[in-house]
This record gives structure tokens, C-alpha cells and sequence, in this order.
């Protein structure tokens, strides 16, 4: 059985995980709150920056982003 874990969150799961609305989510991932990368229409939330993010570390940008 392979027990290998996905390399990115959906924004739904990131909602979940964070107790938080799915448009809260969606809009955290648009402005930057959440590290987040856009592939198309579909956002992805890398799974070691999401947990980087939560514990209090700087993700790095990602590509295509500004830093402000």
C-alpha cells in the first residue's frame, strides 16, 4: 500500500485544516496571506510552506510573486 502524501493542498482542504470559510481561504490565497501558487484557474497550497506558514516561518515567494 502506498502511503506517499500529496506534494500541495486544495484551497478546501487548507479551509478545513483552518477551521475558516472556503471564500476566506480562496481570498487569503489571492492576497498572499496563505502561500499559495496559481496553476491556471486552480490555486495549490504547497504542503511543507503551508506548515512553514503555520509555524511561523517566511515561506519563500513564489515565483511570479512580489514581495512588497
Amino acid at each position: 500500500m502506498n502511503t506517499t502524501q500529496p506534494l500541495t493542498y486544495s484551497v478546501d482542504e487548507v479551509a478545513a485544516l483552518l477551521g475558516i470559510a472556503r471564500g476566506v481561504a480562496y481570498e487569503s490565497a489571492r492576497n498572499g496571506s496563505i502561500p499559495a501558487t496559481q496553476v491556471g484557474r486552480r490555486w495549490l497550497i504547497p504542503r511543507r510552506g503551508f506548515h512553514a506558514w503555520l509555524d511561523g516561518a517566511e515561506p519563500a515567494t513564489p515565483a511570479g510573486r512580489e514581495v512588497a
